[in-house]
């Protein structure tokens, strides 16, 4: 019964992408075409209003048929009028769909840090280029150290989406551990934390340097998931328990905007010795739920 609820939830999740691909997929095309930022900017306006209706219908029905047993804790005085970074931990898919349960037209539409071999994805890949997120190639520290130009790749990506989200009012939300948790990766990586991945703070901290001044905080999203190793399918079959989303508002350090993570050695130690002390506080609230 499980596996047939599954199959009629991806079936769900397939056919609201395709009914929204069609005005998605013109406007794209109009885009691509329009020259100007101004014009653009405008086409943009409505990419995002196309892609607050796919996520709402799909918040709509995994809540009426999934009925999933979700806690969710936010702060007050959130906007979508505003500029906000939210951090998160990351262990599945489901992630993604849990955060905006949270979060959805509370602040603005998310724009997450993607993987680029997920360009590739049918309509999504296309629409989140779109939609101006930022691709990141994530090279390996060998391949850096061969080739130094490499890691300005990412870097500039994020610069230019921080250049864009100057425009209107942004939401960049960055899985900071950089991939999904697994305790095979964390063995891998001797991470410090039971639960997390060490965190990965040059992406987190170029966002804050470059748009700090804009932003009227940071979010800091805590996932926890009852069942342990959770699954985006096991998830689509009504079957992943009880799962806790924490939000906790914090301001922005006056010592972070404008600094450079890349170049000030200072800078990027007081950078990493705060996104450690946050990772330790998350580890501690997952730990207690363990």
């Amino acid at each position: 019964m499980s596996t047939l609820k599954g199959l009629v939830s991806l079936l769900l999740l397939v056919i609201n992408t395709l009914i929204w691909s069609i005005p998605l997929l013109t406007l794209i095309l109009l885009k691509v075409v329009t020259p100007g930022r101004p014009l653009r900017r405008q086409i943009l306006k409505v990419l995002n209003a196309i892609a607050q209706q796919w996520i709402g219908f799909n918040l709509w029905w995994m809540r009426h048929w999934l009925k999933p047993d979700l806690h969710i804790d936010t702060p007050e005085g959130l906007s979508p009028n505003r500029w906000w970074l939210v951090v998160a931990n990351h262990q599945s898919w489901t992630d993604i769909f849990m955060l905006q349960m949270a979060l959805h037209r509370r602040i603005p539409i998310p724009r997450f840090f993607i993987k680029h071999q997920l360009i590739w994805i049918p309509i999504i890949g296309l629409a989140w280029w779109a939609l101006e997120f930022p691709f990141m190639r994530r090279y390996s520290r060998e391949a850096m150290e061969k080739n130094p130009k490499l890691a300005r790749r990412d870097r500039e990506a994020t610069k230019q989406m921080c250049e864009r989200a100057q425009d209107m009012p942004t939401a960049i939300y960055n899985f900071v551990e950089g991939t999904r948790f697994t305790p095979a990766k964390r063995a891998a990586q001797q991470s410090p934390y039971r639960h997390l991945l060490r965190p990965k703070a040059g992406g987190t901290a170029q966002v804050v340097g470059l748009l700090g001044h804009r932003l009227s905080g940071i979010l800091d999203a805590t996932i926890v998931y009852a069942r342990p190793q959770p699954t985006f399918w096991r998830f689509l079959c009504g079957r992943e328990g009880t799962i806790r989303v924490s939000v906790k508002r914090l301001d922005v350090p006056a010592w972070m905007p404008g600094g450079d993570y890349h170049q000030d050695p200072d800078y990027k130690e007081r950078f990493q010795t705060w996104i450690n002390e946050l990772w330790q506080d998350k580890d501690r609230i997952l730990d207690a739920s363990a």
